[in-house]
């Protein structure tokens, strides 16, 4: 059962006589990941503002597990500031300071805490961001996966039960806003907070989130999951959403869910209903777990490095898509079972052959290294005829896989 955990009811913002927000209605759920888009100047960070309690609306109200917060008294309204969190667009963390100082900042501003108490509180948020090599580096000691992970574990010092990100994977290349956003989900699941986030970095947000809500001049226009975003008929949606998710996913070369999708349904449409096709699902076991071993990029290289070698073999009659943070999918349009599982044989032997090879050059994971991680790469396939919803083929495709390549060394401590 979803529970609204923030609501917004008619809630307007006027600058002036300007409004900013008009009318938003929304809800955000507990323990979901809400990821906000739009376009620069639709009211994005103005909504963030109201949710943290920065603003307050000009008109409406804003609701807080039921409770309207302009009614709140001064320790409900105390109390309710101190379950949020913000991560800043550029980390924010203070030159001056150590890795141990930024992050026990917020308990010494915030707290009656005693210096032994925040010591340990810090102590054991470091060991849990892996971070204790880094103690008392400073940012500019460090690499700006470290930097990230030093701010997220500063939002985090509180306990908060809110974390608002706002644009967190900004300029960032796509091998490490993958592994940004991956960090943001193992830790929600880790310290079990409400995630709400702005971002531009389509389609990398909708792997990871639960809600998608797209502002359109002040206006909320959509909240739903992103697989119910081809169903809003709203020129934002090719003209700002199509128009980023492009034809090409920017981690693995390969087409776009949507693109994918859109090709599949115009290939279905010219064949006969008898006419086969068949689903390759690829997935990469473990995905979180190869992070926290070895890095925050081990993932998404991993991934990038399939993506590389499914388009390799299937590129030249095969459509193929990143279906899911850990999957790729492959759709063998006019191709029979038989045919389809003589060609994933081969690529599979092919893939243990020289496909892990490349893997580890890629991802530069080394059988001898202290940091290794074992992973695998599990393959399935099914098939459907011509007018079959893909989703029915795809999940039986999930439910057939089967380990094709395995990686392991020996965590050396």
């Amino acid at each position: 059962m979803e529970n609204a955990l923030i609501e917004f009811q008619n809630v307007t913002k006027r600058f002036n006589t300007r409004p900013v927000l008009d009318g938003i209605n929304l809800k955000i759920n507990e323990g979901d990941v809400t990821t906000i888009i739009g376009k620069s100047g639709t009211g994005k960070s103005v909504l963030l503002k109201h949710i943290i309690g920065l603003l307050s609306p000009t008109e409406g109200r804003i609701l807080f597990r039921g409770k309207p917060v302009d009614g709140m008294n001064k320790r409900e309204w105390k109390a309710y500031k101190s379950q949020f969190s913000y991560l800043f667009q550029d980390n924010a963390l203070f030159d001056s300071l150590t890795v141990y100082e930024n992050i026990a900042l917020p308990l010494q501003q915030t707290t009656n805490l005693s210096k032994k108490e925040i010591e340990g509180r810090v102590k054991v948020r470091i060991e849990q961001m892996d971070l204790l090599e880094a103690t008392y580096k400073y940012p500019a000691e460090l690499s700006g996966g470290m930097e990230k992970r030093v701010a997220l574990a500063r939002a985090l010092i509180t306990d908060p039960k809110i974390v608002l990100f706002d644009e967190p994977t900004t300029g960032q290349d796509p091998i490490r806003k993958n592994a940004i956003l991956s960090m943001i989900v193992q830790n929600q699941r880790r310290f079990d907070f409400t995630t709400v986030m702005i971002s531009h970095d389509i389609p990398d947000v909708f792997f990871i989130s639960d809600r998608i809500m797209i502002l359109y001049e002040g206006r909320m226009i959509f909240q739903d999951t992103y697989d119910k975003l081809d169903q809003l008929d709203h020129p934002i949606v090719d003209e700002f959403v199509k128009s980023l998710e492009g034809f090409k996913d920017e981690l693995t070369g390969l087409h776009t869910k949507g693109n994918f999708e859109r090709l599949y349904e115009q290939d279905s449409s010219q064949k006969e209903p008898h006419e086969a096709y068949v689903v390759l699902i690829f997935t990469l076991e473990d995905m979180d777990g190869l992070s926290e071993n070895v890095g925050d990029t081990a993932a998404p290289e991993v991934i990038q490095s399939l993506g590389t070698y499914v388009n390799k073999h299937f590129g030249d009659f095969g459509i193929s898509t990143r279906l899911a943070k850990d999957q790729v999918a492959t759709i063998l349009p006019s191709t029979e079972i038989k045919e389809a599982e003589r060609m994933l044989e081969d690529f599979s032997k092919d893939l243990q052959a020289k496909g892990l090879a490349q893997i580890q050059a890629d991802t530069r994971l080394d059988s001898n290294s202290e940091d290794c991680f074992s992973f695998s790469i599990f393959a399935g396939l099914a098939e459907g005829r011509a007018g079959d919803e893909m989703d029915v083929t795809t999940e039986k495709a999930i439910s057939n896989q089967k380990p094709i390549l395995k990686f392991t060394c020996e965590i050396r401590r």
